[in-house]
């Protein structure tokens, strides 16, 4: 076995635990090493008071009691989704006859760890349910007898079944008490520790894991949220002075050119926001290094103008443009309304068109051989300045002349890898401008970051009408006629509707889940009439709505992604004609449809979206001067978490705050990878919004190390611990990001 002076972070965790319990930690967590053990890091601690007996207990009051599980009965909610776990408790300190009722609701941890005869930890409020005290939802540590209650802190971790919270704490005793601190060397300088007030790594260590008090805890995690900003934050300042570095073609346009002629052209002002977007845009594409800016805008705020605008300076430049577009649907209205905006303008190589102007085409998958090759051939001469197209743009066939501008639409939708694709193509790393109408958790994480050059632009132009919106519980019968009574008031006076569901089709659905009778049967063990029925398709919302006789003389077209691309614009071309009153969609219309007589938008089943879906949404009304609703339905009852993100959408139209939100309910998503949920964070520590303070000074600190003498190279342990931290694919997809 390895000499305990040797022991370091590196050390396999068989040199320290034994095999079979090495075995253990490996198949329930994947960790080889003592460093990787180590950094398996309390989510939260169990703060012990004094405790408590039972029969004592003070109503309304956080106690802590050391009891023995006698019983555990689950049982099914009725009134909402889920089970609730019901474990009786007697007193491990005090008279054994006193007992004493937890609730658990969806307590599946609870469920697999509180075993009859099993003895644990409790701390919660005192409550009271039919006139019995009783805990609801207590936080909870396994004790193999009471007697090793101890009013220290108790860390608990992520767990497993195979690996309980006992088990990870006495591995942790292991190995702190074996390998000591030698191990852990230090890589940040002094004098950042000092400015930062953060504990050296070896304390830190130790107190994380053997907190004495639960602030001695936290302000360790302080440390290694630090740390984890720091590295990043110096990978990041490594990745600014890379990308300073590239070449990239100047693009100043010319005067009296084709982005003038456009300008003088628009019947309109531009927006303060556009105004200020536009400039710092414009300043970016006459740089020598590559433009990397994220165009953030609430929806309808003229994004796709700003954009075009730069656009234009690029073509008057001598260079050509793509745009991404996420869906076929966008793509082509992306297409329509820049050809709408430019008119003659854009009628390049057309007979009698304004000499100044430029070709515009759209290529996507469903474009016929044909049309393909034109479209191909006029990127590949030149004669194309405008290309708008769907994932169609990144085949290998696709090819330019002098690429020189790339916008990507709605950028949430494409990875990053899809968007290096479209950089490739050209010989000189060209500008690259995304847009968002509400950033995901990873872009308002990067913006946080300080990775991308951000442009907000919060100020609607002249036209656009103030969006209400409101939550409609569909349990009450009175709220399910006021829907329907409600979209035919608005098609009674010629305005449009769009109704939004969750799916196109589902074989399980059963007849007539929808509108439930004031006369149903019962169904939730305290009379309450509260039945959830399967959400709501496409297919069974068309059916419902045909069948209604308020709708009986109102044309209603259906849209989704199952259609073919005729289908889907002939559907489009009644709804945006205004021959029909009512467009029943998935959300293929979430971006880019732009119908200025719709004035209503009904989300159905509004839980099954996420907030950037919701907000993208009900964007599409409200866009001609009419105001606009948004009502959102919802089976959940008011007390269900999901209820509180659609009040949070239904509380504000700001796309920043909702995106706050989003990632405060998501987390960031993978920082340094190709995810672009929240499920699987690189930062174990680290949380963007909370910690945005800590980032600021992480930021600081690192461009004083990379821009300071010698620059990182001159700090070989901290350059060190940054290759480590950040390897060779993470590296990559910082530099393609």
């Amino acid at each position: 076995m390895t000499d305990e002076k040797d022991f370091t972070s590196d050390t396999p965790l068989e040199a320290v635990l034994g095999a079979a319990t090495a075995r253990k930690v490996e198949t329930a967590f994947g960790y080889c090493t003592v460093g990787q053990m180590l950094g398996h890091f309390p989510r939260r601690y169990m703060e012990i008071g004094e405790l408590s007996k039972i029969s004592e207990l003070p109503l309304g009051e956080d106690v802590t009691i050391v009891a023995e599980v006698k019983s555990a009965n689950q049982r099914r909610m009725q009134s909402r989704p889920g089970f609730l776990l019901e474990v009786l408790v007697s007193d491990a300190l005090g008279p054994e006859q006193s007992t004493l009722r937890m609730t658990f609701f969806n307590g599946y941890e609870a469920k697999r760890d509180l075993q009859i005869g099993s003895t644990a930890m409790f701390s919660g409020k005192v409550g009271m349910y039919r006139n019995h005290l009783e805990l609801t939802h207590p936080e909870y540590s396994l004790l193999e007898t009471a007697e090793e209650a101890d009013p220290r802190p108790i860390p608990i971790y992520p767990a497993t079944a195979k690996l309980p919270n006992r088990k990870i704490r006495e591995v942790m005793e292991i190995i702190l008490a074996r390998v000591g601190t030698a191990g852990f060397r230090e890589f940040i300088p002094e004098a950042i520790l000092a400015t930062q007030r953060i504990p050296r790594r070896a304390t830190a260590y130790e107190n994380i894991h053997r907190p004495q008090t639960v602030g001695q805890g936290y302000a360790a995690r302080k440390r290694f949220a630090f740390e984890e900003a720091f590295l990043l934050q110096l990978a990041l300042a490594q990745r600014r002075e890379h990308r300073r570095a590239l070449p990239a073609i100047a693009r100043p346009g010319t005067q009296g050119g084709l982005l003038a002629a456009f300008d003088a052209s628009l019947p309109y002002t531009l927006t303060e926001g556009q105004e200020l977007a536009g400039k710092e845009i414009a300043e970016d594409l006459v740089r020598g290094h590559p433009m990397n800016r994220l165009l953030q805008g609430e929806v309808g705020s003229g994004k796709t103008l700003v954009a075009l605008r730069a656009m234009l300076q690029v073509i008057d430049s001598g260079g050509q443009t793509a745009l991404l577009a996420p869906t076929e649907v966008l793509a082509h209205q992306h297409h329509q309304s820049i050809r709408k905006l430019l008119g003659s303008l854009g009628a390049g190589g057309e007979l009698g068109s304004d000499p100044r102007a430029t070709r515009i085409d759209v290529l996507t998958g469903s474009a016929g051989a044909a049309s393909r090759r034109k479209v191909l051939l006029g990127a590949a001469s030149g004669e194309t300045g405008i290309l708008v197209g769907t994932h169609a743009l990144l085949s290998e066939v696709v090819s330019f002349v002098d690429l020189g501008l790339v916008v990507v639409d709605e950028q949430h939708r494409f990875g990053v890898e899809q968007r290096d694709t479209l950089r490739s193509k050209a010989d000189t790393p060209p500008h690259m401008l995304v847009m968002t109408a509400t950033p995901i958790p990873r872009t308002v994480a990067m913006t946080v970051f300080g990775d991308l050059e951000v442009s907000l632009m919060k100020t609607l132009p002249p036209g656009r009408a103030p969006i209400t919106t409101h939550l409609v519980p569909l349990q009450v019968p009175e709220m399910q006629e006021r829907l329907f009574a409600r979209m035919a008031e608005e098609t009674s006076k010629g305005h449009q509707v769009y109704v939004v569901c969750p799916r196109i089709s589902e074989k399980a659905v059963e007849e007539d889940t929808f509108l439930v009778p004031a006369d149903a049967p019962n169904d939730t063990a305290d009379g309450q009439n509260n039945p959830k029925p399967a959400s709501m398709t496409v297919e069974k919302m068309m059916e419902l709505l045909t069948s209604m006789p308020i709708f009986a003389d109102t044309e209603i077209r259906s849209l989704h992604g199952r259609m073919s691309s005729e289908e889907k614009a002939v559907a489009m071309s009644a709804f945006d004609s205004g021959r029909a009153s009512i467009l029943v969609s998935t959300t293929v219309i979430e971006v880019g449809v732009d119908v200025h007589n719709a004035t209503l938008m009904v989300i159905i089943d509004a839980e099954n979206f996420g907030i950037s879906q919701l907000h993208q949404l009900r964007g599409r009304i409200g866009r001609g001067g009419l105001p606009g609703t948004c009502l959102m339905t919802t089976w959940l009852d008011a007390e269900h978490p999901s209820v509180t993100r659609l009040r949070a959408v239904e509380s504000t139209t700001d796309g920043f705050l909702l995106a706050e939100s989003d990632l405060n309910e998501r987390r960031e998503g993978d920082i340094l990878g190709a995810s672009q949920s929240g499920s699987r964070s690189t930062l174990k520590v680290l949380r963007v919004m909370k910690d945005a303070k800590l980032i600021d000074g992480a930021r600081s600190a690192a461009e004083s190390i990379v821009e300071g003498r010698g620059g990182l190279e001159a700090h070989p342990g901290l350059q060190s611990a940054v290759e480590e931290w950040v390897d060779e694919d993470m590296q990559a997809f910082l530099e393609r990001g």
